[in-house]
């Protein structure tokens, strides 16, 4: 299997809340009140200072991030005041965290950064020269950029470090967890078995034929309302293959009935009776023989292919993308085949099978692959994508239900369980982690 399958851990970027913090550990050093170029200190964490300008540039920042979620105010006053108090705070949780991951030796080496800024490039389709330029164009230095990164880097790792074994999920949580899943299973797909008699409908047959089929089906069921076996009444007049089993289809799961048939019986407490249904083969009663929940676990599985280009300093970005583009536009005009292109360029493991990737099951693919390929239909093929290994062209070629272990079921409700507290202990961490700091506010220089 190729490292394309490896997944990494992302640590949480949250909003702690405002704390006010009384000095811990050891005294911070004196600085002064301002910076060359009239910069100024708002903050001391330890022995590190925010400056203004470090505020201003995490909170433009911050509005670049609501204005692309949608979330922009129309007070720009009050809100530059609350978003400027937002960035204060999470630098100082920030600095707070690195000082700690200085102390215990958590480091970020210069084949790694240089990886950070190639990521940082494609995700924009830029070169890391462009990209240096445009931090240029808006006043950030290559130097401060790569720190950036570096920090970054350093509390993903600090956090991945400390927060997953803090994380604990109880026996009965999964247990609880695994019946919930067991249930739904159950109610999504139940096995059922219905009693079937219909009475057809030739393609050609005239309105007054149509109009006697009906009358022909009413008075069957009508039979039956009467208190008629449901056998003698289908040997009788049903035109389907089950008459001479009394009608009776046989135990199956609900997914394996016409959706028609479903939806006719799905409120049917068992025995009792459908209406007259219509389909194109005619008119249709149904009985709802039995229902038992099928409490087998089951998860979606995909099967999906690919063409991987990695960047490189011959094959940027846009370059990837337009060369993938076209295969794309060769594909939908029947021009070219997909397994063909992926076997004569695809960089991945998976080439020489077409770029064929197997039937997985949710988690096998780094987050960015697999969104964009859960919101793919069957067959369709999605635009070129950026990923941490390079540029793809992906294409989903089935889905399906497929049955887990007991084993496997624990495994996934131990996973999601331990995904949903993420956040909390995250939280509750991070606060820690500031908790242990000396933290000083200062005052603008008047």
């Amino acid at each position: 299997m190729s490292t394309f399958f490896q997944r990494t851990a992302l640590c949480s970027c949250l909003l702690l809340p405002l704390l006010t913090l009384s000095p811990v550990g050891a005294q911070a050093q004196s600085y002064r009140a301002t910076t060359p170029g009239g910069n100024f200190i708002v903050a001391l964490v330890d022995s590190a200072p925010i400056t203004n300008l470090d505020v201003q540039r995490r909170a433009a920042q911050l509005r670049q991030q609501l204005n692309a979620q949608g979330r922009g105010t129309s007070t720009p006053a009050s809100a530059n005041a609350n978003l400027m108090r937002e960035a204060l705070e999470r630098l100082i949780d920030e600095k707070a965290q690195l000082q700690f991951a200085k102390e215990t030796g958590i480091s970020v080496d210069a084949a790694t950064l240089d990886q950070a800024e190639q990521r940082l490039a494609a995700q924009s389709q830029i070169t890391v020269d462009e990209l240096h330029k445009k931090a240029k164009a808006e006043g950030t230095s290559v130097t401060q950029l790569r720190q950036d990164l570096r920090d970054q880097i350093t509390l993903q790792r600090l956090a991945e470090r400390n927060v997953p074994a803090r994380i604990k999920v109880s026996d009965v949580e999964i247990a609880q967890a695994m019946q919930e899943r067991l249930a739904q299973n159950a109610n999504t797909n139940p096995t059922v078995e219905l009693g079937h008699i219909l009475i057809a409908v030739p393609e050609t047959a005239s309105v007054p034929q149509v109009a006697a089929l009906q009358a022909k089906a009413d008075a069957a069921l009508a039979r039956l309302k009467k208190g008629e076996s449901f056998a003698t009444v289908a040997k009788d007049v049903s035109d389907s293959a089950e008459r001479d089993k009394g009608g009776l289809m046989g135990a199956r799961p609900a997914d394996r009935y016409p959706s028609l048939f479903v939806d006719a019986t799905q409120k049917l407490a068992v025995g009792e009776l459908s209406n007259v249904v219509r389909s194109g083969a005619g008119f249709h009663i149904l009985k709802l023989i039995s229902k038992q929940g099928n409490a087998v676990a089951t998860i979606t599985e995909t099967r999906a292919r690919h063409i991987l280009l990695r960047l490189s300093s011959q094959l940027s970005p846009a370059a990837a993308r337009a060369q993938l583009a076209g295969y794309k536009r060769q594909i939908e005009a029947g021009k070219s085949d997909f397994a063909k292109l992926a076997q004569e360029h695809s960089q991945d493991a998976s080439g020489p099978n077409g770029g064929d990737l197997g039937w997985v099951a949710p988690g096998m693919f780094v987050p960015e692959f697999e969104t964009v390929m859960n919101a793919l239909k069957i067959g369709e093929i999605a635009d070129p994508m950026v990923s941490r290994f390079g540029v793809h062209l992906i294409q989903v070629l089935a889905r399906r239900e497929a049955p887990i272990t007991e084993r496997e079921l624990r495994e996934l409700v131990r996973n999601k369980l331990r995904d949903s507290k993420y956040e909390e202990t995250y939280q509750i961490w991070a606060q820690e982690m500031r908790g242990r700091a000396y933290v000083e506010y200062r005052d603008a220089p008047q």
